[in-house]
């Protein structure tokens, strides 16, 4: 049913936003709030397309760069504070029937300021509307926070409370236990599902039958002032592998990995130190990860690298025993790591970087794949692209050496390729 039906995702995000300026680009856990919408669209098995609707350039630019087509620019009268969904929505059909002749069947909006989003919710909502002939429209819901049978409305001329709604059969609903009061529930953001017809036949995006898409509350967040954005951000990490999360986009472990660049505190040791009475620090290392780089030196063409902020005689004296380069003292290791996979000649593709807290996140665009021990920070861990079962210093790196010594064994006469190694 959902491969017969040509479905579009529409997402609009202008660029006036006053509670928040900039709002649909800001950063939003590490990327742009319009990008959670978006991926949302394109990993949806039913979406067809995903355009956005904006009247910003730079808002444009970014919803290229995540995937989303930006067909038209929405005129600035369709832009305002004031401006109703319906006309935009409107606007983004007409102009593709017009300049496309594209007619889709059923179009999905997608709302940027509600960003957690289940992974399945599009397919979801998509599948009632189809499964149902009749409804015109199917919206996300959540049980209402607030019972609205408890609510009031106060006479401007008596200055008197009036019920707000009745129940059939219960006198004072105002007065009646929580339990024996008709549930009721409140829209969200995440997602409309509606067919075309009811929007240029009906002059709606709801029309007259409307079923609902239940979601859970733990999902649900609408991010309109300032306020909203921290307690947002947190949601979303806690739930990251529930959601569509940028973060998750893993990317495939690389075939021909060159060079391998290594944290040294929580990555070659368990990130804990000793101080003795003179100062003296010691720290914990395992020696299957010493075994692990000595195997990946023999049996692969990688270089290693040891990137650390501290500066430390121990850093030094395990980088010697294992005769593997280190940097020591380096506060940006985005710039540093950049130079050195420039006069090695290397691309993103063929480095791997491992590290376990946020000061190693600068790196994880520079390079080509990121994997964390498993104690790593939780932003780490949500973002890297692998994560490893075993902690640092305590058998990571061995697990990632022997993925990549199986890696490269896999590949046919080794020896042909480039194994120029400085170490």
């Amino acid at each position: 049913m959902l491969d017969k039906s040509e479905v579009l995702a529409i997402i609009p995000a202008r660029g006036g936003s006053k509670g928040i300026p900039g709002k649909n680009i800001k950063r939003f856990a590490g990327y742009p709030l319009i990008a959670y919408s978006i991926l949302a669209g394109l990993r949806s098995e039913s979406v067809s397309r995903v355009i956005v609707s904006t009247d910003d350039e730079e808002i444009a630019r970014i919803a290229r760069q995540w995937g989303a087509e930006v067909p038209f620019m929405r005129p600035a009268e369709l832009a305002q504070d004031d401006t109703l969904d319906y006309p935009v929505i409107r606007h983004a059909l007409d102009w593709l029937a017009e300049n496309e002749d594209y007619h889709p069947d059923v179009v999905v909006q997608l709302r940027p300021t509600s960003p957690v989003r289940p992974g399945s919710l599009v397919d979801d909502a998509v599948r009632t509307l189809l499964g149902n002939p009749g409804a015109d429209c199917v919206r996300g819901v959540v049980p209402s926070a607030q019972n609205p049978f408890k609510m009031w409305m106060i006479d401007e001329s008596s200055g008197a409370m009036k019920q707000l709604l009745a129940v059939e059969g219960i006198k004072e609903p105002y007065n009646a236990p929580r339990q024996i009061l008709p549930m009721t529930y409140w829209q969200t953001g995440h997602i409309d599902a509606i067919r075309v017809e009811t929007i240029l036949e009906k002059g709606s995006l709801t029309g007259d039958v409307l079923y609902p898409l239940h979601i859970s509350s733990k999902y649900t967040v609408d991010i309109d002032i300032p306020s909203d954005w921290e307690a947002a951000e947190e949601t979303l990490k806690s739930l990251s592998n529930e959601v569509v999360d940028p973060a998750n986009l893993r990317r495939p472990f690389p075939k021909q990995a060159k060079l391998l660049v290594m944290d040294f505190d929580g990555v070659m040791t368990d990130n804990r130190v000793l101080v003795d009475q003179n100062g003296v620090e010691s720290v914990f290392a395992d020696r299957s990860d010493g075994l692990g780089l000595g195997l990946l030196r023999v049996q692969t063409p990688m270089q290693t690298l040891i990137l650390s902020k501290e500066t430390n005689p121990v850093v030094t004296k395990r980088a010697q025993k294992l005769k593997i380069p280190v940097l020591q003292a380096i506060d940006d290791k985005a710039a540093v790591l950049r130079e050195e996979m420039r006069k090695r000649n290397l691309s993103a593709e063929e480095t791997i970087y491992i590290g376990n807290d946020i000061n190693d996140l600068p790196v994880l665009e520079l390079v080509g794949y990121f994997a964390a021990p498993a104690d790593s920070h939780p932003e780490v861990l949500r973002r890297a692209d692998l994560v490893l079962k075993r902690k640092g210093g305590r058998g990571a790196l061995r697990e990632l050496c022997d993925k990549l010594i199986s890696q490269w064994q896999a590949l046919p006469n080794i020896e042909s390729m480039n194994g120029d190694r400085n170490d």
